[in-house]
């Protein structure tokens, strides 16, 4: 026995933000209190959807005080600015920071609830307000996820998972990642790469068939799209291309959950503010070799969805090239390669791993099982 749960609409389409309150307004109602991040709302790109909505008439709302790595302070005045509002609906329009902060503030300007109550699995009660999720990267996949990521304290971070916190409706549209520069373009869509290729192989007890279809054809538009995404930011084709293969992971990772890859890269972002992008690409290929006694199989088998040409690499061969053509990506897509030239110092190294090993969430889902000692080898091997 499998479930599968996902967001009740999608709505894809260049251009649609621009016409955004003919979608959201029967969903979120009169109110509306707008979640996104000072750098969107300074770059423009969120002035025709803003248009649209006033021009219906609907009270808005504006919460744009939102970091990389939210911490709960973020979350907690969301909820006050909502209530403040007397909000009927939640919309977010971002990234993966924007988009977890929503689901929360949905949740508990509805419901009442703690937010430090609700940390883990299935803890959420509900109810929450209608709630639209509206990507602007392609890399999250948070607008299909039931999930929310919050930092805690000074470092630590933690998640929310409730399929209360999957959104009425998430709204692609293509034009709002045109202007996304290259190197957030490049982390975001490994980022997604890792989703798809984690969830493939996630121990899991739900790990399904659905999941792992989704997956595979993820990693084909991502796979396919990514280089052009890079090199050619205007290219519609290639962002629409991004947007549906990282939508694609997200189902997947949804349900089949991620492993040590997103366990190591966390820590990474609550001690040193790296994006959770880049450092999901920073630790990816030495998981993925740690994991090669038990998931090479697995590993070959989707290779070729994200680089065709593996398909002519002999089968026991797949897996290993498979994870050097990754590496090989990262260089042509100039990011950082190492955790030196991403400016971590080497004596942080048993700290990460310590931290690491209380992602006991992600952990249980690996393909191999992974100590302490383990975390910290990977690492170094990064480093």
């Amino acid at each position: 026995m499998f479930s599968f749960n996902t967001t009740g609409r999608i709505l894809v389409g260049a251009g649609a933000a621009g016409e955004i309150a003919r979608h959201v307004a029967p969903l979120l109602g009169p109110r509306i209190l707008l979640v996104t991040d000072r750098g969107l709302m300074a770059l423009g790109l969120i002035a025709p959807a803003i248009a649209s909505l006033e021009a219906a008439g609907i009270a808005l709302a504006i919460h744009d005080d939102i970091s990389a790595d939210p911490p709960e302070a973020q979350v907690l005045a969301g909820v006050a600015a909502a209530k403040a509002h007397g909000a009927t609906g939640i919309l977010a329009i971002g990234g993966g920071s924007p988009m977890d902060v929503a689901k929360l503030i949905a949740l508990l300007a509805r419901s009442g609830e703690s937010l430090s109550a609700i940390y883990g699995v299935g803890r959420a009660q509900g109810p929450r307000l209608p709630l639209v999720l509206v990507p602007t990267t392609a890399g999250t996949g948070s607008e299909v996820t039931p999930i929310a990521i919050i930092t805690t304290g000074e470092a630590e971070k933690k998640g929310v998972v409730s399929p209360l916190l999957l959104p009425d409706m998430a709204l692609l549209d293509a034009d709002l990642t045109l202007g996304l520069p290259p190197a957030i373009t490049a982390a975001t869509g490994i980022d997604a790469m890792v989703h798809a290729i984690e969830a493939y192989a996630s121990r899991s007890p739900n790990n399904n068939p659905i999941s792992q279809g989704l997956a595979r054809r993820a990693l084909q538009l991502l796979g396919a799209h990514i280089r052009t995404a890079y090199a050619d930011g205007q290219n519609r084709a290639a962002r629409n291309g991004m947007l549906i293969g990282s939508l694609l992971a997200g189902q997947a990772f949804a349900n089949s959950p991620v492993a040590a890859v997103h366990a190591l890269a966390y820590p990474l972002g609550g001690h040193f503010h790296i994006p959770h992008s880049l450092s999901n690409a920073l630790v990816l290929p030495h998981v993925l070799r740690f994991n090669l006694p038990e998931a090479a199989a697995l590993y070959a088998e989707i290779a070729g969805d994200a680089f065709p040409g593996l398909l002519a690499t002999p089968l026991p061969a797949r897996a290993e090239a498979f994870i050097m053509a990754l590496e090989q990506l990262a260089r042509d897509l100039n990011l950082p390669t190492t955790l030196r030239a991403a400016g971590i110092p080497e004596t942080a190294l048993p700290m990460l791993a310590r931290d690491a090993m209380a992602q006991t969430r992600l952990l249980v889902n690996n393909p191999r099982p992974l100590t302490k000692a383990d975390a910290l080898a990977i690492y170094r091997a990064a480093f």
